[in-house]
């Protein structure tokens, strides 16, 4: 997310509490993936079915997912990478394609919580058929650009203020029940568990140590600016981990006091098979006793479902420009994957009904926690690399910890897969159709995830230089020409450098000034403007120091301008408030389906100028 990396400064906060205000935000957007309406399905279900006996199991998640959190913003502060861009540089690329879309699966199978959870609080709000509620969600997708063009801190201040609603929505859901303190702290007691109690464990797991957020999270850290330092990096991973305690233990709590709720409301009157959240939902006014105790779980429901939404889609932007990258509009990003979490609910609903919803949520929770380990295990080999992250590599003990937790899911992901196929297997008529579909990719799966473990132990590290989506510089061919003082070119570090420069240089010779231009269109440059300060935006401004000097040496008056966000309205705005003559643009190169997917720039930054705008073409 480049639009946004840097736009929090840090740096000029005195003070612990005013640094500390600073530093708040990222791990609360990050949390709310920790609070969507899988963890809802999952702990309802939990509750209903065995009371209080999986409290510690959502201690234990949290405890680590602070941990592994940790790590990975780590990563970020440190290398200015978030998880995905590293793996890009440490894997090869079979790998990183195959984490790609092991990843995509992932974002997929959290929205599709999103979506159902959304859908099923307006039905219960509203009264909204659940197909249509599940076709309405897909208007926010027009939030969250209209968030993220706001600014990194106000979509933070909007999710806190989401998050604020959840909360306190539960508070009162707690005093409504009034759960035994006693059974509750009884459930925080680690025990032994087998068949559907270890299904429904691995689910809560999923639903809390989601693997979208570690990628998430290595990403937002860098929308603060902080000083490159040893102290200044210290200082931004303490504050940092101050954020991931107070945000995740919030998450804990909503998430014990779902499980509790139904295991107080459900569990103790008998009610054993509460996994749906509609169920849920028309019990609990005859349990509880109040109409504002089903109305307040519907409106929390309808929040969790909006905060977790804008964070899935930004992390499903991380993924694609870190692994393949690749730079989307927003708004198409964003539609592909509603549309790919809508798909699955939409014929799930119509052709198995609205009560096949609560299974559907649960399976999606179990899917994000066979993704885990492929996003645990390179963030344990990254943070634990000298070579990558210096003297600010994790201690042993940390570790140890995390290979232990990285263990953990792995083990029970086998165990869950084994009895899971073992039982497709008894209970299919024609088992050879899962021996040629399910077991091959299950192998498949298997290995990769042992290369991925095992390849940066056994072989000498190679890491591959980050590539950012605009390109390299390339090396300039100018010629002379005069007609104008001061003229502006668009730069974007591709072959068409030369030949726009090289127009420019025609129209104005060694005596005109140049002011060569050049937009950051990452994510985080779009939310958080000139803010920014990640990696992609420190390499643009050295490739335009380049560019610079190459002509400087050649006689030409060079100035740098470095735009962030939308090049449709930056562009304009850098050249509208400077004294240029004309504009030099190079032509994108493509048409249709590529206008479509890339954006086009040149129409609308010719409307938005005063000044003549000269458009080259590639030779």
């Amino acid at each position: 997310m480049q639009e946004v990396n840097s736009t929090v400064n840090t740096v000029q906060k005195k003070g612990f509490a005013r640094k500390l205000f600073a530093f708040l935000g990222p791990a609360y957007l990050v949390s709310v993936g920790y609070m969507d309406p899988g963890n809802w399905a999952t702990d309802i279900a939990g509750g209903s079915s065995f009371g209080y006996k999986l409290l510690w199991v959502l201690l234990m998640s949290n405890i680590m997912a602070l941990l592994l959190q940790s790590l990975s913003a780590r990563l970020g502060l440190v290398r200015n990478l978030d998880l995905a861009q590293a793996s890009r540089v440490s894997y090869p690329k079979i790998v990183n394609l195959c984490n790609w879309f092991l990843a995509e699966i992932a974002i997929a199978a959290c929205d599709l919580a999103e979506v159902l959870g959304m859908a099923i609080g307006l039905q219960l709000l509203f009264d909204i058929p659940l197909l249509t509620g599940v076709s309405i969600t897909v208007l926010d997708t027009f939030l969250l650009l209209f968030l993220q063009r706001m600014g990194i801190r106000k979509l933070e201040a909007f999710i806190l203020l989401l998050i604020a609603t959840i909360g306190l929505a539960f508070i009162f859901e707690m005093i409504f029940a009034q759960p035994s303190a006693k059974e509750i702290f009884k459930g925080f007691v680690p025990q032994k568990l087998n068949g559907s109690e270890l299904y429904i464990a691995i689910g809560i797991i999923g639903a809390t140590v989601m693997p979208h957020n570690l990628y998430l999270h290595s990403s937002l850290v860098q929308t603060r600016k902080i000083e490159r330092s040893k102290e200044g990096i210290s200082q931004a991973i303490k504050f940092n981990f101050i954020d991931s305690f107070f945000a995740l233990n919030m998450a804990l709590f909503i998430n014990a006091a779902i499980l509790i709720l139904a295991a107080t409301a459900f569990f103790k009157n008998g009610l054993h098979h509460v996994s749906e959240i509609q169920d849920a939902y028309h019990l609990l006014e005859n349990i509880l006793g109040t109409f504002w105790a089903p109305t307040l779980f519907a409106i929390a429901l309808i929040a969790a479902g909006q905060s977790s939404t804008l964070t899935g889609t930004l992390s499903g932007q991380i993924i694609m420009e870190g692994y393949l990258n690749i730079r989307l509009q927003p708004w198409l990003r964003r539609l592909i994957t509603r549309l790919l979490a809508i798909l699955p609910a939409f014929f799930t609903i119509l052709l198995l009904g609205e009560s096949a919803t609560g299974n559907l949520l649960i399976l999606s929770q179990v899917i994000l926690s066979l993704q885990l380990g492929f996003a645990v295990i390179p963030l344990i080999h990254f943070t634990s690399d000298k070579k990558m992250m210096g003297e600010f590599a994790i201690k042993l003990w940390v570790k140890i910890a995390a290979w232990f937790i990285a263990s953990i899911i792995v083990f029970l992901n086998i165990k869950l897969v084994i009895e899971t196929v073992s039982k497709w297997l008894d209970e299919a008529k024609n088992p050879m159709i899962l021996y040629l579909t399910v077991i091959p990719l299950l192998i498949a799966s298997a290995l990769l995830l042992l290369y991925i473990t095992f390849s940066p132990l056994v072989k000498k590290k190679i890491y591959r230089k980050h590539k950012l989506p605009d390109g390299s510089p390339e090396k300039l061919i100018i010629t002379t020409g005069k007609k104008y003082s001061k003229i502006a070119v668009t730069v974007d570090f591709s072959k068409s450098d030369t030949i726009a420069i090289n127009n420019a240089i025609s129209q104005g010779g060694t005596n005109a000034e140049y002011t060569l231009i050049h937009i950051v269109e990452t994510a985080g440059a779009r939310m958080m403007g000139n803010e920014i300060s990640d990696f992609e935006t420190s390499e643009d401004m050295l490739n335009l120091e380049k560019y610079k000097n190459e002509l400087e040496k050649l006689g030409y008056n060079v100035k740098l301008k470095l735009g962030f966000g939308s090049p449709k309205k930056s562009i304009p705005e850098i050249v509208n408030n400077t004294e240029c003559q004309l504009l030099v643009m190079g032509a994108h190169g493509h048409r249709a389906f590529k206008d479509v997917l890339l954006g086009t720039t040149l129409d609308s930054v010719r409307h938005n100028v005063k000044i003549p705008v000269l458009i080259v073409k590639k030779s």
